[in-house]
């Protein structure tokens, strides 16, 4: 039975698929609509086997394709002030209210919707659909099935990652590493602190240095970086240690991350950062306490999407939407995950980021009407 693309949006918000729970559900819906249709899809799973990630192909097996890509996952909603049901389509004064119309189960549901349609018209190359699990985390789900994909179907001609950017074509975003660094000291009373190791000391030596490099980077920052902020920006964003105010902390942790501009490369950092760890803080602590130290794991990694020369992508989507000015976002998507394996993407997609995360988000109906009228040319192309 034929779904409208409001329909299709009411059915996939009702999917509480927020990243920290399993998304099998909307996977298995998204599965069986495709199967409906005529359509197989293949599975990858998560090392859990809680999640997965969905592709499929419609049309001829050839190579020259357009990869539409969307991901599944949602951010919770717990404290925020949400004025209607985050998990019903509500509309109200020209609005698609509700937890992913904008970010980013609209375009999902504009890709789904036209499913019965894309296996009607006589399409020369083929599209195929790509839907992932935890691009809220990271991106953690996307590498595994784009590394599939790159094995399983003829080489696309462009990817569109259909991210909210109210349908300019973004060809740039920034890459980004996530870190836990884990400080270990020697727990004293705090009036022989000269007979300890501060863990929290030094994690706050640590979390300075972030700030003093990236102070640096703002000072030598070149005016013609279109990027906001134009530099590689480092920022601690959770941190805990401690047992008490009068007791030398013996742990502490942090969370940051190193988000670089594509001239930039976060592992350089990564680099520098440990170096400091190695020849300025360790050496210190380890002068009271041999066994006290600093670990720096790798959470996540996202590659950046960098601004491709003649790209087929960015050639494609500026034909449709009549875009033609340059866009760069500083946040990251999936989109250089697939250009990482050599195939031309861009980000272009219906609503604006600025709802994406927040109580009571929402996408413009017109919005979502033009989406659906440029994927339909989209795939009236692939006729031609």
């Amino acid at each position: 039975m034929p779904l409208s693309s409001r329909e299709m949006l009411a059915r996939l918000i009702a999917f509480p698929s927020v990243s920290t729970s399993s998304n099998l559900d909307i996977i298995h819906f998204c599965r069986d609509w495709l199967r409906e249709h005529g359509v197989d899809s293949h599975l990858v799973m998560s090392p859990e086997g809680d999640k997965a990630n969905l592709y499929a192909s419609i049309g001829p097996s050839v190579e020259g394709g357009v990869v539409l890509s969307g991901h599944t996952d949602v951010v919770p909603v717990e404290g925020q002030a949400w004025t209607s049901d985050p998990w019903t389509l509500t509309e109200r004064d020209g609005r698609l209210y509700g937890r992913g119309t904008c970010d980013m189960k609209g375009f999902d549901a504009l890709v789904l919707a036209l499913v019965p349609y894309m296996t009607r018209v006589a399409l020369r190359r083929p599209i195929h659909i790509a839907l992932s699990y935890d691009e809220e985390l990271a991106c953690r789900g996307a590498p595994s099935m784009v590394s599939e994909m790159a094995q399983r179907i003829p080489t696309p001609a462009a990817v569109i990652v259909g991210e909210p950017t109210r349908h300019a074509v973004v060809t740039g975003h920034k890459a980004s590493v996530q870190m836990k660094t884990k400080v270990t000291g020697y727990a004293v009373h705090s009036s022989r602190i000269d007979q300890g190791v501060s863990a929290v000391m030094n994690a706050a030596r640590l979390i300075t240095w972030h700030d003093d490099v990236m102070e640096e980077n703002r000072r030598r920052v070149d005016p013609t970086n279109p990027f906001e902020p134009p530099y590689t920006t480092l920022h601690c964003g959770v941190v805990a240690g401690g047992s008490a105010a009068n007791i030398v902390s013996s742990s502490a942790w942090f969370y940051s991350d190193i988000r670089a501009i594509p001239s930039e490369d976060p592992a350089e950092y990564l680099d520098h950062y440990r170096t400091y760890i190695q020849d300025i803080v360790a050496p210190r602590m380890k002068a009271n306490f041999p066994e006290a130290g600093v670990e720096v794991e790798i959470v996540a990694e996202v590659p950046g999407l960098r601004p491709e020369v003649d790209g087929e992508a960015e050639r494609l989507m500026r034909r449709l939407t009549g875009d033609n000015g340059t866009h760069v976002v500083s946040y990251g998507t999936e989109a250089g995950i697939f250009q990482k394996v050599g195939w031309s993407a861009v980000v272009c997609g219906p609503g604006d980021i600025a709802q994406a995360h927040q109580p009571d988000e929402y996408i413009e109906i017109s919005e979502f009407e033009a989406g659906e009228k440029l994927l339909r040319h989209l795939v009236d192309s692939l006729c031609a």
